[in-house]
């Protein structure tokens, strides 16, 4: 997907989450696909990123388009950011990071310094991993207690499986209920910035309403 470079200022991002899901309508094929896998029993929307992808980089901290989907989200969706372990180096050493994260609900603590470490190449083992965590308020007690506990364990199984067999090649990749996908290649009609980012919110909003 070709990177488009983010103008509007944060206010002006806040502004396109005035949004109707009724009013729009995503196109099968061109907007979304759909995928063979059974449907999930509590309706949800999952983000799979990496650290190491720039372009999660740009939804994540310029876009802002997972934290303004999450906030448009009827109360009974969820939403889960899942992190691929088959980009870079420390690819799978970030997916057991993020999932001790996740664990233990700091993943607002650790996303930000995680990217940025990522993108600017300063992890390069689990040790770099370990110092951003303590940096950021996680003792070494809780972080060396915890990250192969069981229940993180289980966190990167279920992150593997899933991405697996959803068959994740490419991220930043956006799923609705394991049955709706957001098709990253129908956006090459977009004009703006501004338009892009409606259109994808615009999307993934409609496809909860299915």
């Amino acid at each position: 997907m070709k990177k488009l470079l983010l103008k509007s200022s944060l206010v002006a991002l806040l502004g396109l989450a005035s949004f109707n899901a009724t009013a729009f309508e995503p196109t099968l094929g061109k907007d979304y696909i759909e995928v063979s896998q059974a449907p999930v029993a509590q309706k949800e929307v999952v983000e799979f990123f990496s650290f190491y992808c720039p372009h999660c980089y740009n939804f994540e901290m310029e876009y802002k388009i997972p934290s303004l989907i999450k906030e448009k989200l009827p109360k009974d969706v969820t939403m889960k950011q899942y992190h691929v372990s088959f980009l870079g180096k420390e690819g799978k050493d970030l997916t057991r990071a993020w999932s001790l994260a996740m664990a233990m609900g700091v993943e607002d603590k650790v996303k930000t310094p995680l990217f940025e470490a990522v993108q600017g190449h300063k992890i390069n083992s689990m040790d770099d991993i370990r110092a951003l965590f303590i940096e950021n308020g996680i003792s070494a007690e809780q972080f060396d207690g915890g990250i192969n506990s069981f229940a993180v364990n289980g966190l990167v199984k279920k992150q593997e499986d899933l991405a697996e067999s959803l068959n994740v090649q490419g991220v930043p990749a956006f799923f609705v209920d394991n049955k709706y996908q957001v098709n990253n290649e129908g956006f090459s009609d977009v004009k703006t910035n501004e338009e892009f980012i409606q259109r994808y919110i615009d999307i993934v909003l409609s496809l909860t309403e299915k």
